[in-house]
This record gives C-alpha cells, sequence and structure tokens, in this order.
C-alpha cells in the first residue's frame, strides 16, 4: 500500500484536479468529507489529508512515502533539520506564490536599509526560513517571533518585518504592506521519502502525477538579499506611541463569532469586526482604545510579550501556553462564557476501552511508546505526565489532527463541540480534560497609569457581557 499525504485548506480544489487527470480517484477528498483518510483499493493507495505544513515532515519521518505540498514548507522545516530523507521529484505546476519580506506600507524602502536597526523584529509562520534570512543579511541583533498566522498584521507596531505568502507584489501592498524583497518562488510540489523511492515501489503513481507537472526544474532555492554593507543608506528608526493607547487583541476563524457577540453585550462595537466582516485592524469607537486580529493561538505570548493589554482567546490556549511557561505574566481577567468546547482524548473507536487510564492500562501491556498527537502540545505533554504514561511521544501538528489515529498515533488530544468529525473518522473521545470558553488575558503585571482608567472601564463591560451571557446558558 502507497501511502500519500494531500493538503487540505485551499488546495484541494486544484489537487483533487491534478488527482482526478492523473487517474487517481480521491472523490471524498475532492469534496471536502469530514474523513481525512481515503483508501483507494483498486490503485493500491491510502490518501491521507494533512495541513501543509505537516506533510514534509510526514515524509522526512518514513511515514509517508508520497506527499503533495507546496515549496515552501519543505524549505522551512529543511532549514532547521538539514535532510536527505526528502527528495523534490516534481512540481505540478499549480498553487504558485511567492514568500516575500515585507514592512509597514508607510515604512517600506530598501530591505538593507532595515539591517542598520537595532532587534530587528521579523514575524513569520516560516520562522526556520526566518532565521535564515537574519543570518543572511548577517544582523547583529534581531528577533524571530513565530505564529500560526496573519503575520501580516504585525507590522508595524509588533514587529518591524514580516515574512508571508502572497501571489504577487500586488496582493502584499493589499495587505497594506510593502514588498521589499522576494525570497522564495513556490508552488505545489510532488516530493517523496527516499527510501520509498530507492525501494522502487512508486513507480506508476509517481509516474502518472509527475507527468502532469512542468519541467522538472532545479530546486528553488532562497534568494537572499545582497549584502548589507553595500547600502546602508538611511537606518530605521521605530515610532513609539505616547504610552496611553490600550491594545487588544481579537480572534479570527472560529472564535470570532463568539468574541463579536461579547464586545456587542459589552457595548463595544469596532467597524469592521463582526459576524461577516474581518479587517486587521477594526476601528474602536472608545477613544484610547485600538484592536488588531492575529490568531488565537498566539495571543498569550503575544500578552506575555507586553505587546497587547488584553486580548480575546479560547482558555485551551492559555493553559497550553502556561504548561510551557509557568511563570508567565498571563491570567485570565474574565470568562466570557461563550464558544464553549470540550479538548479530549481521543482513541480509534475500536479500542476496547471507555476511559484513558483504561487505554493507558492496555498500552502499558504492550510496552510500545504511545504517540501522542495534538495542536496542544504543551497540553498533551501535560496529560502524558500526569497519567503516567511510562513511554511516550508528543507529536505537535498544525490542524487535520482526526486523521493521526490509529497509524500514525495511538492518542489524540483533541477540541470537539459536537463530535460529528470524530466519528467521521471512526474515533471516540474517552476524557475530557478540559473545557474551554471564550475568555480575556491579561498582563498581571503593572499598568501605566496613563493606560489604567480605559482598562478600569473596559474590563468591567466584559465582566458583565460574560456573566450575562452565562446566565442566559444556565
Amino acid at each position: 500500500m502507497i501511502r500519500l499525504a494531500l493538503p487540505t485548506g485551499d488546495l484541494r480544489e486544484p489537487v483533487g484536479k491534478l488527482l482526478a487527470r492523473a487517474g487517481l480517484a480521491a472523490n471524498e477528498y475532492v469534496r471536502g468529507s469530514r474523513s481525512y483518510v481515503t483508501t483507494n483499493g483498486d490503485d493500491g493507495i491510502q490518501m491521507r489529508v494533512f495541513r501543509e505544513k505537516d506533510i514534509p515532515i510526514q515524509i522526512a519521518l518514513g511515514n509517508y512515502d508520497l506527499g503533495v505540498c507546496r515549496l515552501e514548507w519543505v524549505e522551512d522545516l529543511t532549514q532547521r533539520y538539514p535532510t536527505d530523507a526528502i527528495v523534490r521529484l516534481r512540481d505540478l505546476g499549480v498553487g504558485r506564490r511567492s514568500l516575500y519580506v515585507a514592512a509597514d506600507a508607510k515604512r517600506d524602502g530598501d530591505i538593507r536599509d532595515w539591517t542598520q536597526l537595532a532587534g530587528l523584529r521579523i514575524v513569520s509562520e516560516y520562522a526556520n526560513i526566518a532565521e535564515a534570512l537574519a543570518m543572511g543579511l548577517r544582523l547583529s541583533s534581531y528577533r524571530v517571533f513565530p505564529v500560526w498566522g496573519s503575520a501580516e498584521a504585525y507590522p508595524p507596531e509588533d514587529a518591524d518585518l514580516a515574512l508571508i505568502a502572497a501571489d504577487n507584489e500586488a496582493d502584499v501592498r493589499r495587505l497594506r504592506l510593502a514588498p521589499l524583497h522576494r525570497l522564495l518562488e513556490s508552488s505545489v510540489w510532488l516530493i517523496a521519502n527516499r527510501e520509498s523511492v530507492a525501494k522502487g515501489d512508486l513507480g506508476s503513481v509517481v509516474e502518472s502525477l509527475t507527468a502532469l507537472g512542468g519541467p522538472a526544474n532545479g530546486r528553488p532555492r532562497l534568494m537572499m538579499p545582497l549584502s548589507p554593507a553595500a547600502a546602508s543608506r538611511r537606518p530605521m528608526r521605530r515610532s513609539v506611541d505616547g504610552g496611553g493607547v490600550v491594545r487588544m487583541a481579537l480572534p479570527d476563524g472560529h472564535q470570532q463569532k463568539h468574541a463579536v457577540a461579547a464586545l456587542e453585550a459589552a457595548g463595544l462595537r469596532l467597524d469592521g469586526y463582526s459576524a461577516t466582516e474581518c479587517v486587521a485592524r477594526p476601528r474602536s469607537g472608545v477613544a484610547g482604545l485600538t484592536a488588531k486580529v492575529i490568531r488565537p493561538q498566539d495571543m498569550p505570548q503575544q500578552v506575555a510579550l507586553g505587546h497587547f493589554d488584553l486580548a480575546v482567546c479560547g482558555r485551551d490556549w492559555l493553559l497550553d501556553h502556561l504548561y510551557r511557561f509557568p511563570s508567565s505574566p498571563v491570567q485570565e481577567a474574565v470568562d466570557l462564557g461563550l464558544g464553549r468546547y470540550s479538548v479530549a482524548a481521543v482513541v480509534a473507536d475500536d479500542l476496547p476501552v471507555d476511559s484513558l487510564d483504561g487505554a493507558i492500562e492496555l498500552w502499558r501491556e504492550g510496552k510500545n511508546t504511545v504517540r501522542v498527537a495534538s495542536e496542544y502540545a504543551n497540553i498533551a505533554d501535560n496529560c502524558a505526565r500526569e497519567h503516567h504514561l511510562p513511554r511516550y511521544k508528543v507529536i505537535p501538528i498544525g490542524g487535520a489532527s482526526e486523521g493521526f489515529v490509529p497509524e500514525d498515533a495511538e492518542l489524540l488530544i483533541e477540541g470537539t463541540e459536537t463530535g460529528a468529525t470524530l466519528a467521521a473518522n471512526r474515533l471516540k473521545a474517552i476524557d475530557v480534560l478540559l473545557e474551554s470558553t471564550a475568555c480575556v488575558i491579561v498582563h498581571r503585571g503593572p499598568v501605566a497609569d496613563k493606560k489604567r482608567p480605559l482598562l478600569d472601564e473596559v474590563l468591567p463591560r466584559l465582566r458583565r457581557a460574560g456573566s450575562v451571557a452565562q446566565a442566559g446558558e444556565a
């Protein structure tokens, strides 16, 4: 059986068409089924759906023979872990875009000018490529902020440069950023595990897919800027606010509707942030209050660093952060009582157990290492230690989690509301680890005098909104 890793998200349609043209039936994949695993018995192929960033890792580990993903994720992995375990077979000619280094549109210029800024802050989903960029620019002082997404929202207040993916320079400008340098030309590639290629069992599948791609060009490489010594015309300086502005982080994704409901109940309407609209910087009607939309997963760290005064995120991500950084200065200030869901221990539905302790006893008899997969890597590690798993390995993943069990993990720590996706993937929840709701988090350090009056106004309004929401649920 050949194991093929496929991407979820916006690549489903173009990749699905490629599979169809290659004669590889993948109807459930094209339709966006809740099931993340499809077996095609006629072709001897098992297809598994992943978040793109996880595909090169699975190929490098040998868990999958073939993978389809954009080249940027392969490059990001190999920048940190140089390996010859991944073979780049062919550019499949779809999903073309580039990685751009960008700055705030009002402060563009030459990328080499930015090298003069002490402590240059670079934000990106592609943290390993960002590190390579910093070294290529010979920066003496810099910080890379890894984020789950929405890197374009961070400059200029929370980062100086953002490394982002975009179709072209015009798309970068539409994000209110100035493209300074195109670092990598990317597209969807067919990649393979080297050992699987050496065994010679992939021939017909590889031939079918590579026949659809463009010419087999050499491996694209990072296009580093010229040496910074060649130009340093105007040192950059950061603009500094007066210190009286209260900064609030708001979530995108499925938590957005709950944050909107809480803000409306608190009388804090923001233009550009509603159930149907989401701009990076919603306009607040409250003097001195500014807002920015970022990923909930990144909020605890951003508040801990002092970039935001308060944020609306799920308690699950706060707890995941605190398990990793127990002395972090972030704390929950308000339980908004909205967006309730469970973070549960999940196993295959044919495992003959009905509790996590029962599963652990079963695994202990087998004396094998238990693989624990989760987006919540720190909650997963804490769970394994609290339940005294004798031998375990935590597999941090980016999403599309339900397909990992049972082939690639024995245990999944996953957020679930209805359980429909678990059932579609023949999984079951055997223990609830925590109940998560939307909450307001703050920095527990001293508050600047100029910010205190506004915080003393906003937080009580959010507390009242949370009390109303919880009373409604009761």
